[in-house]
């Protein structure tokens, strides 16, 4: 009895978070309130589980990772990061909280492990759909009999077969007839006066979430690993021939080495300027060296795991093939990430130039560590490389690259006199500020003033006066704006 209090209790706790969930992130722009409902989400985690937690180095990494990324809904605005972090924080959040109640001799890069978020997935689901039922049973259905129950139950399932195909005779009944047209379109005004729909989509959605983080809590509070399915029959292991991949190394870094060869008279000499304008050179190639270089990763990646050398001389030259290879890949990355520099030079930055920066910084410490993994078996790659990229998603997160677009095409437009005006009013906030600063640098520059005189219309959506969408950037752009004296 005192068990069953204990759950009915959390399920109240769990409607609240439930409630607060709603709040946050169906009532407009998302600000403030992300962090809020982290905080409330753990605490109510950390009271249904206690603070004996599994992974803990790990498990602490991602916490302070989901803490940085839904802060970046209170401190930054960029749009881009702003629709991603709505798929990326809830998964790394069920993956943090699976992870810290799995035993610590599961590894967190392993099948158990992945089959294990799967596995509690489902379980929650199954739960959330078991509580349902109990709760139907005990409250709607309770002094209904059997066979009242079932006649509801019908009548829920013919009203979900019958309103779509209500909806599609509605649709063609009103292309067919002005009047009743009319008439129906009338009948939505006058709901959405009453606002009984919303508040009855609101209630709905605060009672799912509930379920589902009850639910969530419950199954994870079972901290034992479930066996996943029979064990696997032994199989032969999947490998390369060493000597044909011996072989194709050798063809592939004999022509790197003479793309290398070429590039490094671009490094070093005049034939950039001789033959090419910067914005030329910069568009020959650049995609496709990129390309080349994460199609040599991934023949390094193969090459590693399923290539046996054998004999001893034969694994040096394997190793002397691999390094090589990450050799000319990096040189490669290089010449790409000049590219790309002069192509903004060019042509101004953007995010999306600013994005592959990052990838090829990426992988550039990808390749270092692989070539270390070369000489040094033994050590995983797998841990290092998930590791590596969370921390520089948080880290693009963290440094508002938006910010660094608008500061970067200022510097640039001290230098040359151009920017882009219409894709800084493209961006977030940020935009709107690298535009106001322009202004009062050059009042004159053509068409800015149209652009500034539009936004200070759009003022009052711009201020966003809801608690959720609280923003410090958004809030110092908008006093910066309102102060802007346009002439």
């Amino acid at each position: 009895m005192k068990q069953r209090q204990k759950t009915f209790g959390f399920l109240v706790i769990c409607l609240v978070l439930g409630i607060l969930a709603e709040l946050s992130f169906f009532h407009g722009v998302i600000g403030i309130s992300y962090p809020i409902f982290i905080a409330a989400f753990y605490a109510v985690l950390y009271y249904r589980l206690g603070f004996k937690v599994s992974h803990r180095r790990i498990g602490l990494l991602l916490m302070v990772m989901i803490w940085i990324l839904s802060a970046s809904y209170l401190f930054y605005d960029n749009e881009f990061f702003y629709a991603l972090n709505l798929f990326v924080i809830p998964a790394l959040v069920f993956v943090h909280i699976v992870l810290i109640t799995t035993p610590n001799h599961v590894d967190w890069i392993s099948l158990i492990f992945f089959k294990r978020i799967f596995f509690k997935i489902s379980q929650t689901f199954s739960y959330v759909k078991r509580w349902l039922k109990i709760i139907f049973k005990r409250t709607l259905f309770r002094q209904v009999s059997k066979e009242t129950s079932q006649t509801i139950k019908r009548i829920v399932k013919g009203l979900l077969i019958g309103g779509p195909l209500l909806f599609v005779i509605t649709v063609l009944l009103i292309s067919a007839d002005e009047k009743f047209a009319d008439m129906m379109l009338e009948i939505p005004a006058f709901m959405l006066k009453l606002n009984f729909l919303e508040y009855f989509f609101r209630v709905v959605a605060a009672l799912l979430l509930s379920l589902l983080f009850f639910g969530a809590f419950q199954t994870l509070k079972k901290r034992y690993v479930l066996p996943l399915g029979r064990p696997t029959v032994q199989t032969e292991k999947v490998t390369w021939d060493s000597v044909i991949a011996g072989t194709v190394l050798v063809l592939l870094n004999i022509i790197y080495v003479l793309f290398v060869a070429i590039q490094f008279t671009y490094f070093f000499g005049d034939a950039l300027h001789a033959d090419y304008t910067y914005a030329e050179y910069a568009r020959r190639g650049f995609f496709e060296l990129v390309l080349v270089t994460v199609i040599n990763w991934t023949l390094l990646l193969i090459c590693l795991k399923l290539v046996k050398a054998g004999k001893k001389a034969y694994g040096n030259f394997l190793k002397a093939m691999y390094t090589l290879l990450i050799v000319v890949s990096g040189v490669m990355l290089a010449s790409a990430f000049i590219r790309l520099s002069a192509y903004e030079a060019a042509y101004g930055f953007t995010l999306d130039r600013i994005l592959a920066h990052v990838f090829m910084l990426f992988l550039m410490i990808i390749f270092a560590y692989t070539l270390v993994r070369v000489w040094i078996e033994g050590i995983s790659i797998a841990h290092f490389y998930i590791i590596v990229g969370l921390l520089f998603y948080t880290g693009l997160n963290m440094v508002n690259l938006e910010e660094i677009i608008v500061e970067k095409n200022l510097e640039r437009y001290e230098e040359t006199g151009k920017i882009d005006i219409y894709y800084l009013d493209l961006l977030s906030y940020s935009g709107i500020d690298g535009l106001i600063t322009l202004y009062e640098k050059d009042p004159n520059y053509p068409d800015l003033l149209a652009v500034l005189e539009q936004r200070k219309e759009m003022i009052e959506q711009l201020r966003l006066n809801t608690w959720q969408s609280f923003n410090f950037k958004k809030e110092q752009v908008v006093e910066r704006l309102q102060e802007l004296e346009l002439r």
